[in-house]
């Protein structure tokens, strides 16, 4: 049987790049690293177990979170590869107290700006569960060829040129949008090439699946609590109880949601008073994706995460993100404890 022609990552850019006169190639050449650190984590995430990434790395980030050695290796491997390009004059990183500014030869005279989560769910390589890389690209605010500044990074989610995310699983997939829908791509690490594998990828208005730490439960807002035991309770019009599903690694939860439908809820809770995620790193490059495949995400009942203007590097916001009607419904438990 012949194997059909697939289209790569690299092919699908390049048919694409007209769409982006502005860019000159710079963001082709910038997703070629993303796609560069990709692979070099993917091989390190296959050999846990039998090279030394598994674990905590001793020293804590700027949250107070220790850190795993997987962050450390894929924040060092992204920082290399978007630097070699010369595409890039400024990182942010969950990793880092503060921004890196790369201001030295092309660097220095490049468009965009990029904020990541080069790991997310570190601690899920131990136990061999899949874990993830979130990233995010501006064009920059500051006059080309100067140092880069706060406002740089301090941008909506609206004002994203495109964002994505890297599933290390079974399979690992690329999945990005650049505002013109959202395509994944899967590697095959037998020729070392990404093939788009999900084009258009769409996520149903509604699903089954709700996706929350419920360990955490009686921390969480009234609202939220009465939510979830709306999704518990049994009613065949709405095909409920939902079922209850939770890796711990934003990437996958988005991902499967993405797929069959479905919401995620990190909110605000006693002990995270802001809530746990960061609107910069992980919030706004997955409430683009998901508004770009047909879903809705808010930070609380009719609030846009995209619209938050951002303060500070490391801000943390309440989240919720999935299948339109489903987030629709959380909206209306939490208008009604307010």
């Amino acid at each position: 049987m012949k194997e059909p022609i697939l289209q790569t990552l690299g092919e699908f850019i390049i048919a694409h790049q007209k769409d982006y006169p502005e860019a000159s190639g710079e963001l082709s050449a910038l997703f070629s690293a993303i796609r560069l650190a990709a692979k070099i984590i993917h091989r390190h995430i296959n050999k846990a177990g039998l090279i030394d990434i598994a674990g905590l790395a001793g020293e804590r980030n700027v949250q107070g979170e220790e850190q795993a050695k997987l962050d450390v290796m894929a924040n060092d491997t992204f920082k290399a590869a978007l630097a070699a390009r010369g595409v890039v004059c400024g990182i942010a990183s969950e990793e880092e107290d503060h921004y890196i500014l790369l201001d030295d030869g092309l660097n220095k005279e490049s468009k965009y700006i990029v904020l990541m989560d080069p790991v997310d769910g570190s601690s899920n390589i131990d136990v061999n569960v899949s874990v993830g890389t979130i990233f995010s690209i501006y064009r920059r605010k500051s006059p080309v060829g100067t140092t880069v500044t706060d406002e740089d990074f301090f941008q909506p989610g609206t004002e994203q040129v495109a964002a994505g995310y890297v599933i290390y699983g079974s399979s690992t997939m690329l999945v990005y949008t650049t505002g013109n829908g959202v395509n994944g791509f899967t590697f095959d690490p037998t020729l070392g090439v990404f093939y788009l594998s999900h084009p258009d990828m769409r996520t149903p208005e509604t699903g089954q699946i709700y996706s929350v730490n419920e360990g955490n439960y009686v921390h969480f807002p009234d609202g939220v609590k009465k939510y979830i035991k709306y999704c518990q309770v049994e009613d065949e019009a709405s095909n409920r109880p939902y079922t209850s599903r939770y890796i711990g690694s934003l990437v996958s939860d988005i991902h499967r949601n993405l797929i069959y439908g479905g919401i995620y809820l990190y909110p605000s809770s006693s002990r995270y008073t802001n809530g746990k995620l960061r609107l910069l790193y992980e919030c706004n490059p997955i409430s683009f994706l998901v508004e770009q495949a047909g879903g809705r995400a808010v930070c609380e009942a009719g609030k846009r995460v995209l619209e938050i203007k951002p303060t500070s590097l490391h801000q943390r916001v309440p989240f919720f993100a999935g299948s339109t009607a489903m987030v629709a419904d959380l909206e209306n438990f939490l208008l009604e404890d307010r």
